[in-house]
């Protein structure tokens, strides 16, 4: 008589946790994103030491950040209406291609000597202006490349990859730096556009896809629509108090925990003395806590009470953020930036999965633009008060501040929004 061997739970789990590598579309979409996510990290981390050798400035610093996120907070809700509206695979392969033009004017301008503050301005604001479009619809379209049923695993192996360029980026960056200089991240990361554009020339989706018959219905050119859509979609999520706590806890951790990659040129160069590898090793350590993070979110599947993690992740966030403020051992601060990737990318992540189970269907486009504005369309604010305040009391204190706000405003919302704790989506 034969045996039946039962799989053992953890075999399952890590069997399961690539399964939405299965569908070809999101394949291709995930290898093309994670090859350009990887280009945009070595562009951040060269970008930041580029502004601070040029004006040797936190303000500056924070300002280009806020420059490059600011135009969020005027088109990530139009993005959320065109995602719902439009072709989305279209608008990603326009808006790829426009980052993409952006970062290799700045490697053309970086070679030839003539780059100047106000143009990296300006370029950061265009980049800015493309992915801010672009958000809903990166975002929205895992569902189109999955279904509802992997949904969850897509979401977390999307943040995997994301992570992992995180990991990789500043790598990459740090020994692109020394072997060709700052130009030559730029150029690299103009280049990684090509790869996700080339992936979503390859995607393919039914001809019958909802969103296709959604668009036929509907014009672009009927301006009345896009507002009545919008605010349709504002008020949709403004009656549901579950959506309403997850925008809110993503506003109030990015405001105040963005900073940190922000004034990290200032903690690596002036308080830890280290160079521009250095540098790039401490922006690698905090992706590689990220990437793990998301890595457990992929193994641990579609589990119940992810309220209560994204709670809990929110806390240490803010706490590790005050720990590597105050921290004077470059060894004891690398380890808090693993803490602070890690808890960071656990919270927003399941925030990110929870909002796309909680929504329906034809309002995911909008309501992911109002998660991506609360997350990135905040941040602006976050950098630019930072920066300002870190020239007049030090980066330190002011990174310290920002993680208490953040690890009180958790313990808030926790005491207010028990039922938050008992989710089980």
């Amino acid at each position: 008589m034969a045996t039946v061997q039962i799989e053992p739970a953890q075999t399952r789990r890590a069997t399961e946790m690539f399964r939405a590598l299965a569908h070809r579309n999101f394949r291709l979409f995930w290898a093309g994103a994670f090859l350009s996510n990887t280009g945009t990290w070595m562009q951040m981390v060269a970008q930041g030491w580029l502004v601070l050798q040029i004006t040797d400035s936190a303000f500056w610093l924070g300002f280009d950040a806020f420059v490059g996120l600011a135009p969020g907070l005027l088109l990530t809700l139009l993005g959320g209406v065109f995602a719902d509206l439009v072709d989305r695979k279209k608008l990603l392969i326009f808006t790829q291609a426009g980052a993409g033009l952006s970062a290799l004017v700045l490697a053309l301008l970086v070679a030839t000597g003539t780059v100047e503050v106000w143009m990296i301005l300006l370029l950061s604001f265009a980049t800015g202006c493309c992915m801010a479009l672009a958000g809903p619809s990166y975002q929205a379209i895992t569902k189109d490349l999955v279904g509802r049923e992997d949904l969850a695993n897509a979401i977390a192996l999307n943040s995997t990859q994301f992570q992992l360029s995180r990991v990789l980026g500043p790598v990459l960056a740090g020994a692109t730096m020394q072997w060709f200089g700052l130009a030559g991240c730029f150029f690299i990361n103009a280049a990684s556009f090509v790869f996700v554009i080339g992936a979503l020339l390859l995607v393919r989706f039914d001809a019958t896809d909802a969103q296709q018959e959604a668009s036929a219905a509907r014009s672009l050119r009927d301006k009345g629509a896009l507002w009545e859509d919008l605010l349709d979609g504002l008020r949709y999520a403004a009656k549901r108090p579950r959506v309403r706590t997850l925008l809110l806890i993503s506003s109030v951790t990015s405001l105040f925990g963005a900073p940190y990659i922000a004034l990290m040129p200032i903690f690596a160069r002036d308080v830890y003395g280290f160079g521009e590898g250095g540098y790039a090793m401490m922006m690698g350590v905090a992706g590689l806590g990220a990437f793990f993070g998301a890595l457990l979110l992929a193994f641990l599947g579609d589990f119940r009470r992810k309220g209560a993690i994204v709670l809990a992740g929110s806390l240490a966030f803010g706490l590790s953020v005050v720990g590597f403020s105050l921290s004077i051992l470059p060894a004891v601060a690398l380890a808090l930036l693993f803490g602070v990737g890690f808890a960071m990318t656990t919270s927003v992540a399941l925030i990110n999965t929870l909002l796309q189970q909680l929504v329906t269907d034809e309002m995911r486009g909008r309501v992911m633009s109002m998660f991506i504005l609360s997350f990135v369309g905040t941040a602006p604010f976050g950098n630019l008060i930072a920066g300002t305040m870190a020239g007049r009391f030090g980066a330190p204190l002011t990174l310290a501040a920002c993680g208490i706000v953040i690890a009180l405003f958790t313990v808030v919302v926790s005491l207010r929004n028990r039922r938050l704790w008992q989710e089980t989506v």
